[in-house]
């Protein structure tokens, strides 16, 4: 096998997305996305029997187009890497079963590697001018913020040490932006509309709270998060304003409410940067496409000298490339393929970067 530059093809279905990338090394050759978003809007939040099924339907076509889009053979491939924790069981039996019919079908190594440090992988493929990419430097420190997961990570070797700092410990933001579109009768994933309406709000307006943020959670759970709190802060000012019969200020109430999750989310971030030393943030997860992450990120990392790393938006959310990537790393840095009997696991922890 190659190891100095390994042709990868990584399969990801942790959540509703159908992700199939293709890598050689460090160089991004397909990216390959299926979303069963729509399906699940109807619901009000991902189905797993419903995300599962989706991917049974859409891994094949995924699979074709990941491989025109990288002009490769299936048999030219070095090595299959997949996602084998954390995220919904149903669906990561899926990606779990292709990568390993595609691993015995073609006499290739597989890798079974973590969803979570495979978001901090996918910075590895952010290519710059000369369509290099610029190394990741260790230690880092890493905020992934999705739809499932907040956790804040301190990077000390991609492969072979990923501390967990916090996570939270009831609602993930994501989940947070679901449930408070609902309460302002915006549609499901809720994080692009509010993002939408809060740029015409007064993000102090009104003052949310700031979960796990007072002294006496900081002694605690200095980098872990809480943000179902928040969530019933604006479902009762709302509610209030509504048995008042006075009208719902909505723009405000999103900008507010965001105002309060982005806070928060930097504030810890910034705070394990300046804690342990580290220079370096990276930020990954599908909530980094929100504009207000993102600003206020790169304006608190600044005043504090602290580099700020953000993959491209593409490879922000549920990717296979940031799969591919971590195993392409992994057969880089000597590390032997896993065995086939390895098998989704829906609680992963972040420690077990590889599973063997």
């Amino acid at each position: 096998m190659n190891r100095t530059d390994p042709l990868v093809l990584g399969i990801e279905t942790s959540c509703d997305e159908t992700g199939i990338g293709i890598v050689r090394g460090t160089t991004l050759l397909a990216n390959t996305i299926a979303s069963s978003m729509d399906e699940h809007a109807r619901y009000g939040g991902v189905v797993p029997e419903v995300a599962a099924r989706a991917h049974l339907e859409e891994m094949t076509p995924a699979i074709t187009a990941a491989l025109a889009e990288a002009d490769i053979r299936l048999e030219d491939i070095d090595a299959v890497a997949v996602t084998s924790g954390p995220g919904l069981a149903g669906a990561l039996m899926v990606g779990v079963g292709a990568a390993k019919a595609l691993a015995i079908a073609l006499d290739k190594p597989i890798y079974a590697v973590n969803h979570l440090v495979g978001h901090v992988g996918a910075d590895l493929l952010a290519t710059g001018q000369d369509g290099v990419s610029e190394p990741l430097e260790y230690p880092t420190i890493a905020l992934l913020v999705s739809g499932g997961h907040t956790s804040l990570l301190l990077v000390r070797d991609l492969t072979g040490d990923v501390e967990l700092l916090g996570e939270t410990i009831d609602d993930a933001a994501g989940e947070a932006f679901d449930k408070v579109a609902r309460v302002l009768g915006l549609p499901y994933p809720g994080g692009p509309h509010i993002d939408r309406l809060a740029a015409d709000g007064n993000p102090k307006a009104i003052r949310f709270p700031r979960g796990l943020t007072l002294p006496k959670d900081m002694a605690k759970h200095r980098y872990d998060f809480s943000f179902s709190g928040l969530k019933t802060a604006v479902a009762r000012w709302v509610e209030q304003k509504q048995d008042a019969g006075e009208p719902v200020p909505v723009a405000d109430v999103a900008a507010s409410f965001r105002e309060a999750v982005v806070d928060v989310l930097i504030g810890k971030a910034i705070a394990a940067c300046t804690d342990h030393g580290v220079p370096r943030l990276l930020l990954g997860g599908g909530v980094v496409a929100n504009a207000r992450v993102r600003e206020v990120a790169g304006a608190r990392a600044a005043a504090a000298g602290i580099e700020l790393r953000i993959p491209p938006l593409s490879l922000c959310t549920d990717n296979g490339a940031m799969i591919a990537a971590l195993g392409a790393q992994l057969i880089m840095t000597g590390h032997e393929p896993s065995s086939l009997d390895f098998g989704a696991d829906s609680t992963l922890p972040v420690t077990d970067i590889q599973v063997h």
